[in-house]
């Protein structure tokens, strides 16, 4: 039998290549500029109706002037990544190497590697003005609620966290709403943190009104 566990790295061990890996990408994103956070399913094939979204919605990000910033690996990454190369924007990739994704994307003018999930999270909650969350599963679950806890807990500025799949998303707002909100867990306008759309010209607004108030100076860590 094959022995599939994962090996114990200590804290000690880790911190020096998390703390290189966040320099390296603020040292990056001085010279790329704040942009916008796609985030989505790796294994959503090119023929799904979202891949088609995710590509329309970067080629009109980056078509805003504003680089995409997206996961670098296939399905939904690849394609917010190929509408803004295919549009001859800023696309940028923070690329994590697991075990079933053995490569990054092709369609990135900027590619940023990573060892640990810590960093490659943090390089994109620094750098990003807007945050759009397509279908996904766990990946795009923990990227969508820390990026919400970070705005309500005021650790980051008031970003618009927009969910793209109004079918798909509606189960996770009802329970939020009949779970969380009922017993008291989050406060009565938690919820308007998030914009549930289909359309894609909502979308865009909301991006452009983001970076027309955007007035961060530089990119700093959460406080």
């Amino acid at each position: 039998m094959t022995n599939n566990k994962t090996k114990r790295i200590s804290a000690e061990e880790q911190i020096p290549t998390i703390i290189a890996e966040m320099r390296t990408a603020a040292a990056a994103f001085q010279k790329i500029g704040m942009g916008v956070s796609l985030f989505g399913s790796a294994r959503t094939s090119r023929e799904d109706p979202f891949y088609t979204m995710g590509t329309q919605l970067g080629q009109r990000i980056a078509q805003l002037g504003l680089p995409v910033i997206a996961g670098g690996g296939p399905g939904l990454m690849e394609a917010a990544n190929r509408g803004a190369f295919e549009a001859g924007g800023r696309s940028v990739g923070l690329n994590i190497r697991l075990p079933h994704e053995k490569s990054d994307n092709t369609y990135q003018t900027d590619s940023l590697h990573f060892e640990y999930f810590n960093s490659r999270k943090a390089s994109f909650f620094m750098h990003s003005l807007a945050y759009v969350v397509l279908p996904g599963g766990f990946g795009t679950l923990d990227e969508l609620f820390e990026a919400i806890t970070l705005v309500q807990t005021r650790k980051q500025p008031p970003v618009p966290i927009i969910l793209v799949g109004t079918t798909f998303w509606s189960g996770l707002i009802d329970w939020i709403r009949d779970q969380l909100l009922t017993h008291g867990m989050i406060g009565p306008f938690d919820l308007d943190l998030l914009r549930v759309t289909d359309d894609l010209d909502e979308v865009i607004h909301l991006i452009q009104e983001a970076a027309q108030i955007e007035q961060r100076s530089e990119p700093a860590l959460p406080t």
